[in-house]
């Protein structure tokens, strides 16, 4: 800056106001010294400013996995938002590892991040304290979870997954088996078995027809290899229901080598509404989520959170927003009742 300061004639204080977006230094000052900044290559410590406004300029986000098509989306559609703020993001992946998640999440609070955004599949005790303690927005995605941090935007992925084995029974499946992950206690893949427990259930049929294979996220190789496994120990079922659309795209692989109908011998349905199944042969009915809605309304209020939640005594804790996101079903060939 001081360099700087020479090259224009002008003293630091100068360049520093001019530096500043709603800067008080005159137009023709203003466009002088940035052009010298432009010809020397000066970045400004933006660091070094954050001491005195109090403000990184960024938000931290984690998300579970960085080649899923999902959540690149969010991330995608959040930092547009996150833009028009002047804010950029600091991006971290979990690897649906809880463990991970935690040491992440204490990395990141130490950079002073604006606010923290991540997806939801449970969290350790000490990461909920953590970001219970951090002093920032704390945005939960992909999910409602009983017990929010702070803000929340997502939809049930157990009502979702009941919504859909509920659709699966009226269209007149009743040996209906759920291939999930295994060691899936505190993850979403959890919540979508409870959902197809619940509409078994309620529907008097049994729900024993349950297999969990293979570490979070399934692959299509987990779902060709859980179809078999399925077909192997309970010959009578008629439809199968994925944790998510890999597998069901490995299980709709498997049942044509088999020599299995789809949907004539056995029905198929997943979750997620991914290229694999709108695009596969037959097309596989599945949950459809979209989530570029879920980035999109976290970057809206994280907009109003931190412009608004300012003070100079820090930042002023809100009243815990819900947005829900819809969810609709997407029923094609790969089941009887497609449409």
């Amino acid at each position: 800056m001081r360099d700087v300061a020479r090259a224009a004639g002008v003293s630091r204080m100068t360049v520093s106001r001019a530096l500043k977006k709603d800067s008080p230094v005159s137009s023709e000052t203003r466009e002088h010294i940035l052009q010298i900044v432009r010809e020397m290559n000066y970045v400004p410590d933006q660091m070094a400013g954050s001491l005195t406004t109090k403000r990184s300029g960024f938000v931290a986000v984690l998300v579970p996995s960085l080649n899923n098509l999902h959540f690149a989306e969010t991330v995608q559609a959040l930092t547009e938002e996150l833009e028009k703020i002047d804010q950029q993001i600091l991006l971290g992946h979990t690897d649906y590892s809880a463990e991970r998640e935690e040491t992440l999440v204490e990395s990141m609070l130490r950079r002073r991040p604006e606010a923290i955004v991540l997806s939801y599949d449970g969290h350790s005790d000490r990461t909920v304290q953590l970001l219970s303690d951090a002093n920032i927005p704390v945005i939960e995605l992909w999910e409602q979870p009983a017990n929010p941090i702070g803000h929340t935007i997502g939809f049930s992925n157990r009502k979702a997954a009941c919504m859909m084995v509920q659709a699966l029974i009226s269209g007149g499946y009743r040996n209906i088996a759920f291939l999930g992950e295994d060691d899936d206690d505190w993850t979403r893949g959890a919540a979508r078995r409870k959902g197809y427990l619940d509409a078994m259930a309620q529907a008097g049929l049994s729900a024993h027809r349950i297999l969990q294979i293979g570490k979070p996220p399934l692959s299509i190789e987990d779902g060709a290899a859980g179809a078999r496994m399925l077909l192997e120990t309970y010959p009578d079922i008629d439809c199968i229901f994925c944790v998510s659309d890999a597998p069901a795209f490995g299980a709709l692989s498997a049942l044509a080598q088999l020599g299995k109908a789809v949907p004539g011998d056995i029905g198929i349905a997943g979750f997620g509404n991914f290229e694999v199944s709108r695009f596969s042969s037959p097309a596989i009915s599945t949950v459809t989520v979209d989530p570029r809605a879920i980035g999109t309304a976290a970057g809206e209020l994280l907009a109003e959170l931190i412009q608004t939640t300012r003070s100079p005594a820090g930042y002023v804790e809100q009243a815990p927003r819900w947005v829900d996101i819809d969810v609709t079903l997407s029923l094609r060939e790969s089941t009887k009742f497609s449409k």
